[in-house]
């Protein structure tokens, strides 16, 4: 990366947190009679007030500045002639509306379950799909389950102040040094990436515990989305040298990356099968929940979840760098299996 390139995302990271700043903040100022959600109504608990739950537009904002900026600089045409980029921005429109039309009138769940399903198909019929094996039947089937699963993991994970975002800014990181690693920080995804933080980071600062607004499911949905995309490109499909194609050393190195929203879906899931209400609507079993019943604050909760994700974000590097990488392999693993436990433990020994 020359002095050039240096210069040209640091001020675009810039304008890109002063923008999502005056997004926010004027949301904040005159949308008080929109976009409220009572959180009495919502998967948290833990709080009961009513609070803007539009936040998430800021991300598609930026998303589309960020589109629009590499746009000017490498020309148009390039970038849309680029089948697998345009799936990227259909998937990521739809799974935004959907959401956004789901925090107006409050949608079913299978009308949520569906868009995700839609917003895979489109990945995968425009070429963005995970290299899982050989059989294309199976990488397209894998690649739909991980869209859906991400995306819903985002939606369960903005159960509480900060969490959602605070994932989603180490997840995003990983993938920045991916870019960086491999020298590829020419790519539009790159400068997506960096817009995509610099909104993340205004938005905490709105979100963070006691919260002014939420980001709403039009912020999940869409986070979930691109996450899902930054997953399939930069960790299942990696090509280092270092990783190959080792089917083993892409599950780890996607899962040490994607572990906490992984784990609390799982947990979720376990804990509340079989339950009424289901874990889609209203069970309140995340690793996150368990932790607050365990006494931590929001506050807390939320250096829990930074704490975790920085071990995540320096193990990522460890494996993209080539040092050592089948012993960094080996501790990620290792820390992922102690991360799940240790939070699975959590939900049984933590009373509600």
């Amino acid at each position: 990366m020359g002095y050039k390139d240096i210069y040209f995302y640091s001020l675009f990271f810039a304008g890109s947190m002063v923008f999502s700043l005056l997004i926010n903040g004027l949301y904040f100022r005159f949308s008080k009679s929109i976009g409220m959600r009572n959180i009495k109504e919502d998967i948290s608990p833990l709080e009961d007030q009513t609070k803007p739950a539009f936040g998430g537009i800021s991300f598609y904002i930026v998303f589309l500045l960020s589109v629009s900026a590499y746009s000017i600089l490498s020309g148009f045409e390039i970038l849309f002639q680029n089948l697998g980029f345009i799936g990227v921005i259909a998937s990521a429109s739809i799974a935004f509306l959907v959401g956004l039309a789901d925090d107006v009138y409050n949608i079913k769940p299978f009308l949520k379950l569906l868009t995700q399903f839609l917003c895979g198909l489109i990945l995968v019929a425009t070429g963005t799909y995970i290299q899982f094996c050989s059989i294309q039947i199976i990488n397209y089937a894998v690649t739909i389950i991980w869209v859906i699963g991400i995306m819903t993991s985002i939606n369960m994970l903005n159960n509480i102040d900060s969490i959602a975002s605070i994932v989603s800014v180490f997840i995003f990181l990983s993938g920045l040094v991916v870019f960086v690693v491999l020298d590829t920080v020419d790519s539009v995804y790159f400068v997506i990436l960096l817009g995509s933080i610099a909104s993340l980071l205004v938005f905490l600062f709105f979100n963070w515990h006691p919260s002014k607004i939420y980001m709403g499911d039009n912020g999940s949905q869409f986070l979930g989305l691109l996450l899902a995309v930054v997953g399939i490109m930069c960790f299942w499909n990696t090509p280092f040298d270092a990783v190959s194609k080792s089917l083993v050393k892409q599950i780890i190195l996607t899962t040490v990356v994607f572990i906490l929203p992984l784990t609390d879906t799982i947990i979720a899931i376990i804990e509340c099968l079989g339950k009424k209400p289901s874990h889609f609507i209203g069970c309140h079993d995340n690793a996150t929940h368990h932790l607050s019943y365990l006494g931590l604050s929001e506050t807390k909760v939320a250096f829990v979840f930074i704490f975790l994700s920085s071990i995540s974000l320096l193990f990522c590097y460890a494996i993209a760098s080539g040092g050592h990488s089948n012993l960094a392999l080996a501790f990620s693993a290792v820390f992922s299996i102690i991360v799940f436990l240790s939070l699975f433990i959590i939900t049984k020994v933590s009373k509600k």
